[in-house]
This record gives C-alpha cells, sequence and structure tokens, in this order.
C-alpha cells in the first residue's frame, strides 16, 4: 500500500505492515569488512583510470631522466662521479609516492560534493573503519606507482638486490601511508576540490624540495638546515637514499658527501628511527582524521 492510500484509507482499516529492518550489531568481522571495501574502491577506482596512473608518472619521469641528465654536466664535480639520476632516484621515488597518496586522499572531497560519503558515514559500520580504509587504499595505489619507478632502477644504475628493492619498497609503504592519512586529514575539512588541491600545492611542493630529495644534505645554510630537518618527507628521503648507496660501488668520498645521513647536533639520526617517524607521523594523521569524522555531521 502506498502513502497516498494509507492517507486515504476510511477509518476503521487495518495499517499496513510495518517493514522491519533488522541492522546486524558492529562486531570485528564487519569492521574489517568495511575496511576491505573502501580498500577494494580505490584499487577499483584506480585501475580503471588508465589516464590517472600515466599522467602521475610524468612529473617523476621528467626530473629523473630530463632534469637529471640535464643537470649532469654542471654538477659531475660536486658527485664525485656519481650520476645524478642515481642520487636522486630516491627522492623521485618519494615524490611519485607522495603525489598519488595525495591524488587519493583528494577522492575524498570528490565523494563529498556528489553525496557518496554521506552514504559511507550512514552505513552502520564505524567511521573509523572508513578512514582506515580509505588510508590503506590510498598507500596501496601509491605503492603500485612507486613500485613502477622500482621497475626502472636499471636505468639509473641503481642495481636490482633483492634486499635493497624489499628496502626500498618498506620505505616507500611507509611514506604512502603516512601521506595519505595526512591528506584525508585535511580533506575532512575541506568541501572543495579546488580548495584542497591549493592546500596540497601549498604543502608538498615545499616538502619535497626541503627534503634534500635533488640536493646533498651537507654543508647547508643554517637556516636551509633547520628547514630540512624538520621537514617530515627528511626522514624518508634520507634513508632511501642512504639504502641505495649502500649497494652502490662508490668511493667512501662520495658516500660521505651525498649519503652523510642526517644529524642533529653532530649524532646521526639511525635509519630504522627515521622510518619509525614516518611511521608515527602517519598514525598521528590517522588519529586526527578519525577524530575529524567522528566529530564531524
Amino acid at each position: 500500500m502506498s502513502a497516498t492510500d494509507t492517507a486515504i484509507a476510511p477509518p476503521g482499516a487495518q495499517p499496513s505492515e510495518v517493514v522491519r529492518v533488522h541492522v546486524p550489531p558492529r562486531s570485528f568481522r564487519s569492521e574489517l569488512r568495511a575496511m576491505r571495501i573502501v580498500w577494494r574502491r580505490d584499487l577499483i577506482r584506480f585501475a580503471n583510470d588508465r589516464v590517472r596512473i600515466a599522467t602521475t608518472l610524468v612529473q617523476p619521469l621528467l626530473f629523473l631522466f630530463v632534469l637529471g641528465s640535464g643537470l649532469q654536466q654542471i654538477s659531475r664535480a660536486g658527485t664525485h662521479g656519481v650520476d645524478l639520476k642515481t642520487f636522486i632516484y630516491p627522492g623521485i621515488i618519494c615524490l611519485a609516492v607522495m603525489f598519488t597518496a595525495m591524488f587519493s586522499a583528494a577522492s575524498i572531497v570528490w565523494d563529498r560534493e556528489f553525496g557518496f560519503l554521506r552514504e559511507m558515514l550512514v552505513a552502520p559500520v564505524s567511521r573509523s573503519s572508513i578512514v582506515i580504509g580509505k588510508c590503506l587504499g590510498g598507500a596501496t595505489v601509491a605503492s603500485v606507482q612507486g613500485v613502477i619507478l622500482i621497475c626502472l632502477a636499471g636505468a639509473v644504475h641503481v642495481p636490482y638486490d633483492p634486499v635493497l628493492i624489499l628496502g626500498i619498497f618498506g620505505l616507500q609503504l611507509l611514506l604512502a601511508f603516512s601521506i595519505t592519512a595526512f591528506g584525508v586529514m585535511v580533506a575532512a575539512r575541506i568541501t572543495q576540490m579546488q580548495s584542497f588541491m591549493g592546500v596540497m600545492q601549498m604543502i608538498v611542493m615545499p616538502m619535497f624540495f626541503l627534503a634534500g630529495a635533488l640536493f646533498p644534505v651537507t654543508n647547508l645554510p643554517g637556516w636551509l638546515t633547520v628547514l630540512n630537518r624538520i621537514d617530515p618527507l627528511t626522514y624518508a628521503v634520507d634513508p632511501m637514499r642512504r639504502l641505495v648507496f649502500d649497494h652502490l660501488d662508490v668511493s667512501a668520498a662520495a658516500h660521505k658527501a651525498l649519503a652523510p645521513g642526517v644529524s642533529w647536533w653532530g649524532w646521526q639520526v639511525p635509519g630504522l628511527l627515521e622510518a619509525g617517524v614516518v611511521l608515527a607521523l602517519g598514525l598521528l594523521m590517522l588519529a586526527i582524521a578519525i577524530w575529524e569524522f567522528s566529530a564531524s555531521d
């Protein structure tokens, strides 16, 4: 019986049967299923968008092969015989991962504009599961882009050593998760895509250039040293670069000049601690993003 029929029904008529909606109680299994669905949605969108796959690789490849080859002649004296493309290779991987992770987080703004985000938020699952699934999906997509650049290691004279490849993959996976969590945190308070892209450009490019992706972190001016040390991306680029140089046949002088490691007051920060910093920042951004979504209407 329709709503109209109910309104004109004569007095004393039997009311229509009410359909009961049963919402199953939340459980750990249902939350995992929600995370998996959000994660899988990001992967399906990425796999179906071949233009996005190609365009997000254009800028890293330009930096790596065009900029690296073009500046090789004037930088030869400072690289101690090391190819400039080899030196900037870890930074370019971080660049590719960072941009892809940010674009994955940007889809939250699109979902909000088209109303799909509200549909997810009213689902009978916790909002933390949605945020975690989104972060895992963005990290997976960004890591796939990073794997494409890892496959190009031989083109920049980086050996295909299993330990090196696994180390690079692990570091870029941590970076992808942290950057996606940061993007989700920012997207939670932005309602327009133009605003989100403006904020990302204002944050991402300074992070990339200050992280030492294109230059050594030794003998920098004092103000640049401070900015480099407080840049979170520094602690992803530096251990990745040190890992690469540990597997290269270069002189001790080249290793000391190009991959000396980040130090605070003369104390060199271990690579594992740098990776822990990236992970800790990612978990902090994730916690803030969960709080923001839980507090939103």
